[in-house]
């Protein structure tokens, strides 16, 4: 009788794809390799795992890659690479100690003295102060664009700069944090082909943390690289950092060579841990997506609350209504609101909360409110932040896996003392 094939989903895969039991004493989970070199059998496999390792050759057909030295890798980084890559169907994936250092070793890897990066605004601020001030410090110019400009427009801050024919790289982050803006990935591959030539690719990144891997998938739609804070969602519990990056076998093996050299690899048991996270991590976002709509929902409906920066509430008919129709799978469980005032009533509403906390992370069980003006986006020029709707009236919220009901009753009574 013939055997049927079945395609497994990648929540169902999160739970063994890539580790064998039977090389682990029959474990149902993989054991944490906490150990810094690997035994060779011959001098001989030594060299060839070095070979490989150091690109002095290709790989064989059906050879596999040696464990040699965990900065270089280790079994459970590789097995959660491989995992990594179903959900963003990717041919590979580099892990890091943080989001961070997944951002920068991308981009020092991709750009060189003289080059041209553009970027999306408003960016992380960790991301804008490093594109902002250590960038210049090698050489690298920057220019940025807004979430409400085409092609057109973005095409023409682009010759403005007289730098054109440096383009290297363009940068973005979508939805935007904190504002939910948009950007449109396909639009942003389309200007880096143009500026390609036969000689030099301009590639595109996308830092996939708010919505991915499971609600948006970057390489799908023209990018080169889709980055993650996996201390985020994918980690999902507040109880580690980490950083990951999914891309084509040729721009991955570019970013895990400078991560040797750099040595900014996650540990094993930061890897074992975010195996452990990625088995729930549909189920806790879909939940987390549901709170998220039903607090959106709230707000948008408080007098005290001026806007709400919410995905759910896109307007049908708009340029943003349509690149989220085409680019993602849920609205998330991310929400930003203005408050009526400033930073005063801001302060006033935060400080009243008893079951939201007040810290400056997102995408954990427990739902997190913070004050980016003041916090997270402290370091970037207020000019940019002005004009991209970050002002101290600004409050956002990650949702978290509560009863909706409990986290609407913690901000009633929170905007009651405003």
């Amino acid at each position: 009788m013939k055997k049927k094939k079945h395609a497994f989903k990648p929540e169902s895969l999160m739970m063994s794809y890539g580790y064998k039991p039977s090389l682990s004493e029959g474990a149902i989970k993989s054991p944490i390799f906490l150990t810094s070199t690997f035994v060779f059998k011959t001098a001989e496999e030594g060299k060839a795992f070095f070979e490989v390792a150091y690109g002095l050759r290709e790989q064989y057909p059906d050879e596999e890659p040696g464990l040699i030295y965990s900065r270089i890798n280790n079994p459970d980084l590789e097995i959660l690479e491989d995992r990594l890559t179903l959900w963003d169907k990717a041919e590979d994936c580099a892990v890091f100690e943080s989001g961070m250092s997944a951002i920068t070793t991308v981009l020092l890897e991709f750009l060189k003295p003289g080059d041209l990066l553009l970027h999306s605004i408003p960016l992380y601020g960790g991301t804008d102060h490093f594109i902002h001030h250590f960038l210049p410090k090698i050489g690298v110019h920057t220019v940025g664009f807004k979430p409400h400009q085409r092609r057109k427009e973005i095409e023409q801050i682009l010759d403005d700069t007289g730098k054109a024919d440096r383009l290297a790289m363009i940068f973005i982050e979508t939805p935007a944090n904190p504002t939910n803006a948009l950007i449109d990935i396909a639009c942003c591959k389309k200007i880096a082909d143009t500026r390609s030539s036969a000689d030099k690719k301009v590639y595109l990144a996308v830092d996939n943390t708010f919505m991915g891997p499971i609600w948006q998938q970057p390489l799908k739609h023209g990018a080169d690289f889709s980055i993650y804070s996996a201390t985020k969602y994918i980690g999902g519990h507040s109880d580690l950092i980490a950083g990951a990056c999914c891309g084509s076998n040729e721009v991955i093996t570019r970013v895990k060579f400078l991560r040797t050299l750099l040595g900014n690899m996650a540990s094993p048991h930061t890897g074992w841990l975010l195996m452990r996270s990625l088995e729930t991590l549909k189920v806790r976002m879909e939940k987390q997506a549901k709170n998220a709509r039903r607090v959106a929902e709230f707000l948008d409906n408080h007098p005290k609350v001026e806007k709400v920066y919410y995905l759910g509430l896109i307007k049908p008919g708009t340029r943003a209504h349509e690149i989220f129709e085409r680019q993602y799978k849920s609205t998330g469980a991310m929400v930003s609101f203005d408050i009526k005032g400033g930073e005063a009533e801001a302060f006033r509403f935060i400080n009243a909360l008893k079951l939201i906390k007040l810290a400056v992370s997102l995408g954990g069980t427990e739902s997190l409110v913070e004050h980016p003006a003041t916090m997270t986006h402290a370091g970037v020029d207020k000019a940019h932040l002005a004009e991209v709707s970050v002002t101290d009236k600004l409050v956002r919220l990650s949702i978290g896996v509560e009863h909706y009901k409990d986290l609407l009753w913690d901000m009633e009574q929170a905007l009651e003392q405003v």
